[in-house]
C-alpha cells in the first residue's frame, strides 16, 4: 500500500485490509510511506499493534508512487502481489476472490470495478462522471458488469513470476505506472482480467480544482506512454486530446470569422452529448445531474490539455520536487 499523507482514510483503507476473510497467516502487508508529513505513520503503527496480519511501514524517500511499488516488491515474500491504495476501501473478501480469480483465469493481474464515491456534492458528482461510460470512455473498470479480458484494470492482484518476466514498475510514470505496467504485461503475452465480483470503493476528490489537476496528470504521463512505447494503448486516449485541438481550432476560427459558429460546431454537439449523458442520473440526484456537465468537462479538458502537453513536453516526465516532494495524494490513482 503506497502512501502518502493519507490520514484522514489510512483507518478504513488499511482496516478493511486487515478485515479480509482470507486466512491470516498467508497475508503480509507493507505499508509503503513516502515521507508522510502528517500522522499517517503513527495511525498505521497504532493500527499494527492489535492486527491479525503482520503489517510492516517501509520507507520510501523516493516519495512517488512507481519507487513506493518497487520498495513493496522487494520486501514482500508471497507467491501473489495485491496492490491497495490508501484511499480506496476493498471489500473483506477482496484478497479471496483475486486469488480464485488469478487461479480460475490463468491471468497475470487481476481486479475488480472501482466502484467510486463522494464526500461532498461536487465529489458525488465527480463519482458519478467516474462512473459514466461518457466520462470514461471504454476504461471498463468503472462501470464492468460481466466479467473479461481488459487493457487494465484498478489496482490489481499479481503473479509475482510476472515482475521476474517483464520487470518492476517504471519510475519515469509518477502515475500512469499501473498502465504502463500492464501495457508490458500484455506485449509479453499475458492476460490482464477483470472481475465485477471484485469491489473496490474509491473515494474521489471533492473539488473541481484537484480533479483538473488529478485528469491533467494522467493526460500528461499517458502521453509519455506514447512516446515512450510508440503506440496509444487505447482508443479511449485520443479522444479527449482531438476534442482539446478541435475546440481551439474553433476557437480560432470564430476570431477569423468573427462569428460564433465554428466554436459552436465543435462545442454544441459537446454539450449536447454532455446533458443526455446527465439525464439517467435525474431520477437519483437532480443537484449531481445539474453539476455532471462541468464535471464532465473539466475531466475532458483537463486529460487532454494534460495529453497535449506531454506531447510537446522534452522533459519526459513532471518536474521533481526532490525526495518525498510529491502531491499529498499522489498514491491515490484511478487511472483510465
Amino acid at each position: 500500500m503506497p502512501t502518502r499523507n493519507e490520514s484522514a482514510f489510512i483507518e478504513r483503507s488499511l482496516g478493511a485490509v486487515l478485515g479480509q476473510d482470507y486466512p491470516v497467516n498467508k497475508i503480509e502487508v507493507f505499508v509503503v510511506d513516502g515521507c508522510s508529513d502528517d500522522d499517517t505513520v503513527s495511525r498505521v503503527e497504532r493500527l499494527a499493534r492489535d492486527a491479525p496480519i503482520p503489517v510492516s511501514v517501509v520507507a520510501n524517500p523516493e516519495g512517488d508512487i512507481p519507487h513506493g511499488l518497487n520498495r513493496g516488491l522487494d520486501v514482500a515474500t508471497g507467491d501473489v502481489i495485491i496492490r491497495v491504495d490508501g484511499h480506496c476501501q476493498v471489500a473483506p473478501d477482496y484478497v479471496r476472490r483475486c486469488v480464485v480469480t488469478l487461479d480460475a483465469t490463468g491471468a497475470a493481474n487481476v481486479g475488480g470495478v472501482q466502484r467510486a464515491v463522494g464526500q461532498t456534492l461536487v465529489g458525488r458528482a465527480i463519482a458519478r462522471a467516474m462512473s459514466s461510460r461518457f466520462g470514461v470512455g471504454d476504461a471498463r473498470f468503472h462501470y464492468a458488469t460481466t466479467p473479461g479480458s481488459v487493457d487494465t484494470v484498478y489496482l490489481g492482484a499479481f503473479r509475482r513470476e510476472v515482475f521476474e518476466r517483464v520487470g518492476a514498475f517504471d519510475p519515469d510514470f509518477a502515475r500512469a505506472e499501473d498502465s504502463e505496467f500492464n501495457f508490458r504485461l500484455r506485449r509479453a503475452g499475458f492476460t490482464i482480467w477483470l472481475d465485477p465480483a471484485i469491489s473496490v470503493t474509491y473515494n474521489v476528490r471533492s473539488t473541481f480544482g484537484a480533479l483538473a489537476k488529478q485528469y491533467f496528470s494522467y493526460g500528461y504521463f499517458k502521453a509519455l506512454m506514447v512516446r515512450k512505447h510508440h503506440r496509444v494503448q487505447a482508443w479511449r486516449q485520443l479522444v479527449a486530446p482531438t476534442f482539446v485541438l478541435a475546440l481551439a481550432a474553433g476557437a480560432f476560427g470564430a476570431l477569423l470569422t468573427r462569428r460564433p459558429s465554428p466554436f459552436l460546431a465543435v462545442a454544441g454537439p459537446y454539450a449536447i452529448a454532455s446533458l443526455a449523458a446527465s439525464v439517467p442520473s435525474l431520477r437519483r440526484d437532480v443537484t449531481v445531474a445539474a453539476l455532471l456537465p462541468p464535471t464532465f468537462g473539466v475531466m475532458h479538458l483537463s486529460w487532454g490539455t494534460g495529453f497535449l502537453w506531454g506531447v510537446i513536453d522534452r522533459r519526459q516526465r513532471a518536474p521533481s520536487k526532490g525526495d518525498c516532494g510529491v502531491d499529498s495524494d499522489a498514491a491515490d490513482e484511478p487511472v483510465a
